[in-house]
């Protein structure tokens, strides 16, 4: 197939492109680079050290004879460029992955929520539209989250993307109805991907285009088959407390004797899945598209759900780093639970990665390696989601407000 990673510089979209490429397709990448002058405005960098998108394409192509297309492309602002690329090029599926991707990035501050929705928003829409008026019958993946649901339970799983109810009518009878599950966003990082959702379903049954959209879990892990080939093709890798994943952040914290900082009590519970995992799923889900007029075709993408309190006593007895309670700087329930569904992953033949199969000592290793590439400074989360709480955080000094316990 030729398909277009669009967000292909990313954490996800560049061990995804990797993995497709070397399965044999016809991979392109449109991206703007943002998430690199992210960096730049956080000043901060990513733990691994990354060539330029031009030379990492190149190492790729000197080891394996493929060649990756790079389209310097902003899918939020340039539409008529991604229109025109669409039309010339006429993909035979498209990977969304060119969103703002960090809940604490999104709520750090009124440019920045401005930011997340105009970008997020625009760009999957521009990305529709674009499909619409081109005509092109591409397939189009959407790398979703779990967090679309809300992190919480009423004792039953959370289904893939659909809820079947009852409803009464006004004769008394009762009607079978099937439903978008309701969306509980905790950020407004969150809030454009359930905004997403209602875009793909209009799109869907309007258009009859072919969308499938996968809510992912929290992603840990650094490597894949593929960027282990050589150093320069190594992913990014985020520790910072806006951009780095709650697991990888434990981990980076460990390396260089850092407490653990547990938000609130850590009785929090999110679902996981490993990197590698992350791009096998992508793979699956084109092996498997809708037809026009189905409708979105949704799977939840995450393979474990843990505590964030047995994370950090996890990596604590593996390591035996300090763990640190600080105050949360969320607005979220104290604790909650989660019990997901994932049947169509695994009925497809995912043989999920688990935390318990030793990989955690791979991002560690990483971590030790580049140590020296850490900016402590820059490892709490302090982007909060109110004013009240960004008082509470701000005067309560890191350093002063960690309570230890062993």
């Amino acid at each position: 197939m030729k398909i277009a990673v669009l967000g292909g510089d990313g954490f996800v979209g560049w061990p995804t492109v990797l993995h497709l490429s070397d399965q044999g397709h016809e991979v392109h990448i449109i991206d703007n680079l943002s998430r690199r002058w992210i960096d730049t405005e956080l000043g901060v960098q990513s733990l691994t050290p990354m060539d330029s998108i031009q030379e990492r394409c190149r190492i790729w192509y000197e080891l394996t004879g493929r060649r990756l297309g790079f389209h310097l492309i902003d899918v939020a602002k340039d539409y008529d460029l991604l229109r025109n690329w669409l039309a010339e090029h006429k993909p035979d599926a498209v990977i969304h992955f060119a969103e703002q991707r960090a809940a604490p990035y999104s709520m750090k501050s009124d440019r920045h929520k401005n930011y997340t929705v105009n970008n997020n928003t625009s760009a999957t829409h521009n990305l529709l539209v674009a499909l619409t008026e081109t005509g092109i019958d591409a397939h189009l993946v959407h790398l979703g989250t779990m967090g679309v649901y809300g992190y919480s339970s009423v004792g039953a799983a959370i289904p893939e993307g659909y809820l079947d109810i009852e409803i009464e009518d006004l004769q008394g009878e009762k009607k079978g109805l099937e439903v978008l599950y309701p969306t509980k966003p905790g950020s407004v990082y969150h809030m454009t991907k359930s905004l997403d959702q209602i875009m793909f379903q209009f799109y869907a049954q309007n258009d009859g285009l072919r969308i499938t959209d996968l809510h992912q879990g929290i992603v840990w892990g650094t490597h894949t088959e593929q960027t282990r080939r050589h150093e320069q093709l190594i992913n990014r890798f985020d520790y910072d407390g806006d951009y780095g994943t709650v697991l990888n952040r434990f981990l980076i914290q460990a390396a260089i004797d850092y407490p653990l900082t547990v938000h609130g009590t850590g009785g929090q519970t999110r679902a996981f899945i490993h990197l590698q995992d992350c791009v096998r799923c992508i793979a699956i889900a084109l092996e498997n598209a809708p037809k026009a007029g189905d409708r979105v075709k949704i799977f939840n993408q995450m393979t474990e759900t843990h505590r964030v309190i047995d994370l950090a006593n996890m990596i604590s007895k593996m390591t035996g780093a300090e763990i640190a309670f600080v105050p949360n700087p969320r607005k979220e329930a104290v604790e909650n639970d989660l019990i997901v569904k994932n049947d169509q992953f695994l009925a497809l033949g995912l043989d999920p990665i688990t935390l318990a199969d030793g990989l955690l000592s791979e991002v560690v290793d990483v971590a030790k390696k580049y140590a020296h590439r850490i900016d402590r400074k820059r490892v709490p989360a302090t982007s909060a989601w109110t004013k009240d709480i960004a008082a509470r955080v701000e005067t309560d000094p890191e350093g002063k407000r960690l309570k230890s316990v062993s």
